[in-house]
């Protein structure tokens, strides 16, 4: 009996030391936007080798396919793990949180931000980070370079949203926007695996035009309206955080109307030959 009280307390005592460690370095403020990437990063990690792990055993296309197509393969559910998350938490800052609320909160609204959102945007710099660097190693298979545009402007300013504490409800708004993400992996997936003349493909493909107009057209119209509307509060920011204000979206914007575009006629094809 006392060799056990022994064993409990030296496990309630090193089970503190792990609280301490976490309290006092892990989830120090200074510390969490770098902590929140490490993490970030180390689930992209977790969440590749699933996808792996998982469609080696319970999906056949998988093992029929070649190196470059397991490897982006896994990276898509990667990509989709990292969509899932961000998505749930942009929309909760933006729709549900008080955080930038304009009738719960005093202060400018774009120099807000909470321990919560630093996190947020961590794990998604982390994200980025992971796959602009497979993006980089696999040139061009994972993506051209309009991947490398995108990935890199979104790195730079959620980065500097993470760091400076600025302008994060827009980047939360501009993160909306990979909701579409699952729907383009489930396209590439069905493509991949033979079943393009099905009906889950064109019911996806409804899905990605719908959500593209929604998260990539229509919210971002709102953006720019709320930045409109709050122009005095927006140049409260840094000139680095007004120039990204300003740049990122447009600049996204353009490139989700060209990306839509091509949506529209890849739908139209397809319900062409289904005619």
């Amino acid at each position: 009996m006392a060799m056990s009280t022994e064993t409990a307390m030296a496990i309630k005592s090193y089970q503190n030391q792990a609280e301490a460690l976490v309290k006092n370095y892990l989830l120090a403020d200074p510390l969490i936007p770098y902590t929140s990437v490490l993490g970030g990063i180390f689930a992209c990690k977790v969440a590749y080798d699933l996808t792996q792990l998982i469609s080696t055993f319970y999906i056949k296309t998988y093992n029929g396919l070649t190196k470059i197509q397991r490897i982006e393969w896994n990276n898509r559910g990667m990509s989709t793990i990292h969509a899932v998350f961000i998505t749930a938490m942009s929309l909760y800052f933006v729709f549900w949180s008080d955080l930038f609320s304009d009738h719960q909160h005093t202060g400018i609204v774009t120099l807000r931000s909470s321990q919560f959102s630093i996190v947020g945007l961590g794990v998604s710099v982390g994200y980025f980070f992971a796959d602009l660097g497979m993006i980089f190693l696999y040139y061009p298979t994972l993506g051209g370079k309009e991947y490398v545009i995108h990935h890199s402007l979104s790195t730079i300013a959620v980065a500097y949203s993470m760091l400076s504490g600025e302008m994060q409800l827009y980047t939360y708004m501009c993160l909306i926007s990979e909701v579409t993400t699952p729907e383009i992996n489930m396209r590439w997936y069905l493509d991949t695996a033979g079943h393009k003349r099905s009906a889950a493909y064109l019911i996806n493909g409804l899905a990605i035009f719908l959500a593209w107009l929604m998260a990539r057209i229509l919210l971002f119209l709102y953006m720019f309206h709320h930045i409109y509307l709050h122009y005095d509060q927006v140049i409260q920011m840094s000139l680095f955080g007004c120039f990204l204000v300003f740049l990122v979206p447009a600049v996204l914007f353009i490139m989700n109307l060209m990306w839509f575009g091509k949506i529209i006629k890849g739908l139209k094809k397809t319900l062409a030959k289904r005619q």
